[in-house]
């Protein structure tokens, strides 16, 4: 069976080269953010699911919770694993089957980790599995980029120079999925990556919570926890409680 999009570009050390912006200031800013409003013990028992090389795990685990991160990608899970400690593990794994059960006090699913499956039915059935892991109280974090902004303001085509690679970008809507791909000759070969994400509405993502067996207590549209709006947020983030069975 060939590869899905997402093994093989999170899998390629291309995709981080791209990506590099991406700063700790940022994650960390929003974690505190987080851990301010959640308000977590300090034997709390915390899931970063999906959590390519770690940064939200091990800025969590610095703050002194015992963090479980996993990743589908192997490369992610290799270089993460130099930060294990007594409370920080990180394990080779897919969301969308069952890790521990009624284990953890808050799972995490951040920066859009989340959205690429062909199926709803494999995004409820991830979903699922996180609700599973969760203690009876416990809280789901879920950050996605905020799909209704993104298409209204859409660049198409632009080209992108990182690290004397020239990273062509395209991107559009398609099958409700926005879909970005990404051309680039490095060493006299070329190369072809896609990323596909479902554009998920606040609706859809209501639906599959109810769904699910999940009960939105609170969202909002910014790292800073600012209030949500359609038009106009960069992100919308979901705390959600593992409701009564």
């Amino acid at each position: 069976m060939p590869k899905k999009w997402f093994q093989n570009w999170f899998n390629s050390p291309y995709y981080h080269i791209l990506y590099h912006h991406r700063d700790d200031e940022e994650a960390e800013f929003f974690i505190d953010n987080l851990c301010t409003f959640l308000k977590p013990t300090q034997n709390s028992r915390l899931l970063d699911i999906a959590c390519g090389r770690g940064r939200h795990s091990v800025y969590l685990n610095k703050k002194g919770y015992d963090v479980t991160g996993i990743d589908l990608s192997v490369s992610n899970i290799r270089y993460a694993k130099q930060f294990e400690n007594d409370k920080l593990h990180f394990f080779v794994h897919d969301m969308r089957y069952l890790f521990y059960i009624n284990y953890f006090d808050i799972t995490f699913n951040l920066f859009t980790s989340f959205g690429y499956f062909e199926t709803e039915k494999d995004h409820v059935n991830s979903l699922k599995s996180f609700r599973k892991s969760l203690k009876k109280d416990g809280l789901m974090i879920l950050d996605y980029f905020n799909s209704q902004k993104i298409i209204k303001h859409l660049n198409h085509q632009e080209i992108k120079h990182v690290d004397g690679i020239d990273f062509s970008i395209n991107k559009n809507v398609t099958d409700g999925k926005i879909i970005k791909s990404i051309a680039f000759e490095h060493r006299n070969k070329d190369y072809a990556f896609k990323e596909e994400v479902k554009a998920f509405t606040f609706a859809d993502f209501e639906r599959m919570f109810a769904s699910s067996g999940f009960k939105i207590i609170n969202y909002f549209g910014n790292y800073a926890l600012e209030e949500f709006d359609e038009l106009k947020s960069d992100r919308l983030i979901f705390i959600c409680k593992k409701a009564d069975a």
